[in-house]
């Protein structure tokens, strides 16, 4: 059967479309299923060593919220209301619109805050040591010299 060098091309092009697509959509999901997992590690540091027993379901998901944007300014250099009072457009929240490379650094950083939370370090030593390691991961992440990192 003979096929025209035409639509060789054509399937060509198209296989790589496709495998660029699914590329996409592996990466998206691991990048999701990856946050879900240190998100637990973070929020049960969160829950055992700065909730008091007795608070109301409000004031311990201010909590949370006060530790998520640690890492929000550690990472991204704003909080979540900042990124959403600046970008009113958007659907969803900062980490929605964040690199794949950006989410391993926020991964490991939630790891870390973990780590540093249970022992017993206050907030405001946690976000600058946070911000250093977001830098020197971010910069070793994007570096291209020689190396493939995912993007």
């Amino acid at each position: 059967m003979w096929i025209s060098p035409e639509f060789k091309i054509y399937v060509v092009r198209e296989f790589q479309r496709l495998k660029s697509q699914e590329q996409k959509q592996l990466a998206w999901s691991a990048k999701r299923e990856l946050s879900k997992i240190n998100y637990r590690i973070h929020t049960d540091a969160i829950k055992e060593n700065l909730i008091p027993a007795k608070v109301t379901r409000e004031q311990a998901m201010i909590k949370y919220a006060e530790e998520a944007d640690v890492l929000n300014v550690a990472m991204f250099g704003i909080t979540a209301r900042q990124w959403r009072e600046a970008n009113p457009n958007l659907k969803g929240n900062i980490r929605d619109y964040a690199t794949i490379n950006e989410l391993i650094c926020l991964s490991n950083m939630e790891n870390l805050n973990a780590v540093f939370i249970n022992d017993g370090l206050p907030q405001s030593e946690r976000l600058v040591k946070l911000n250093q390691i977001a830098i020197q991961q971010m910069k070793i992440l994007e570096d291209n010299t020689g190396r493939k990192f995912l993007k």
